[in-house]
């Protein structure tokens, strides 16, 4: 909600880059459609995530409408760096939503990897991979129009199934000045195929800028594996930290202090019960019974969850 965080632009936004320069693999937070949201972003940043995106927003809702960036857009002081992650097909839309916010974030990305049916019948997401003209423009445009030094412009793509034209892609993209390429190593058709590592890495030995490599990252170890196989500057993970939100602090699975933690944060924020269900349901998968899921996932109020953590972990 911008009108409500007027008090971050006396916060000390940062710059994104100084991690990629620190000499450690940047520890990322991916974005996630209902998941990557404020409460979530304080949750995981308490346990060695370094840097958060906030889930995709059509960027062409959040210019047009002030609803659209109260209902999708929420931050404050503690919550940096942050990356806002858009959907765009058309540079002046993507430089306007940058533009509005900027002030509140450390940097935007343009989505260019989303396989949803919606999003490319829309001309957004995984088709821009096609479009390297496109997506060219977009950076350039926004670096136009945005004159604060810090600020980060990325990119996060999926692979081609022929490998030159992504590495066209990135340079391309890198030309224009991209500040770093997060790469999910499945072409668009891919969804459950196991994940072309290598490709990453020829990516990565093919630019200068920083590339975080992202796609089924369940561990701190598989975090490691990945950096070694694919020498990337950075991991991104997602379902990974939906199951286990301390995992980038090295807990091979969610502790309790954790689910603790993420009670108290979802009820200071509001958090909607659905939400608040869902991640406890992820966070809890591998640490329950199946009698026990049965029972705590069929919950229907926030005072009968708690009721429940109380009862059976005394939370």
């Amino acid at each position: 909600m911008i009108d409500e965080i007027r008090e971050t632009k006396e916060c000390q936004l940062k710059d994104p880059m100084d991690l990629f320069h620190s000499g450690q693999v940047v520890k990322i937070c991916a974005p996630m459609v209902r998941y990557s949201k404020l409460a979530f972003r304080t949750l995981v940043r308490k346990y060695s995530c370094d840097l958060c995106y906030t889930p995709m927003i059509v960027a062409a809702d959040f210019v047009r409408s002030a609803k659209a960036r109260d209902s999708e857009f929420t931050t404050n002081k503690g919550d940096h760096p942050l990356i806002v992650q858009f959907a765009a097909k058309e540079a002046q839309v993507l430089c306007d939503a940058a533009r509005i916010i900027c002030p509140f974030a450390d940097g935007i990305d343009l989505n260019c990897g989303c396989p949803q049916r919606w999003a490319i019948s829309e001309g957004y997401g995984a088709c821009l991979i096609n479009k390297p003209e496109l997506v060219k423009d977009m950076v350039r445009h926004v670096w136009s129009q945005i004159d604060n030094p810090k600020f980060s412009v990325s990119i996060k793509i999926r692979i081609h199934e022929d490998l030159k034209r992504t590495v066209d892609l990135c340079q391309k993209a890198e030309a224009a000045g991209v500040s770093w390429i997060t790469v999910h190593g499945r072409s668009i058709e891919e969804r459950h195929q196991p994940v072309h590592y290598d490709a990453i890495k020829i990516i990565k030995q093919s630019l200068s800028i920083p590339v975080v490599a992202n796609g089924d990252i369940k561990s701190l170890k598989d975090a490691e594996n990945v950096h070694h196989l694919t020498e990337a500057d950075g991991i991104m993970v997602a379902r990974g930290l939906l199951a286990n939100p301390a995992m980038f602090a090295g807990y091979e699975e969610t502790p309790f202090q954790c689910i603790q933690d993420w009670v108290d944060i979802a009820l200071e924020h509001g958090t909607p019960f659905t939400c608040f269900h869902h991640h406890l349901m992820y966070m809890m998968e591998r640490i329950t019974s199946k009698q026990e899921k049965k029972v705590f996932n069929v919950l229907s109020s926030t005072s009968a969850v708690l009721d429940y953590l109380n009862d059976h972990y005394g939370l």
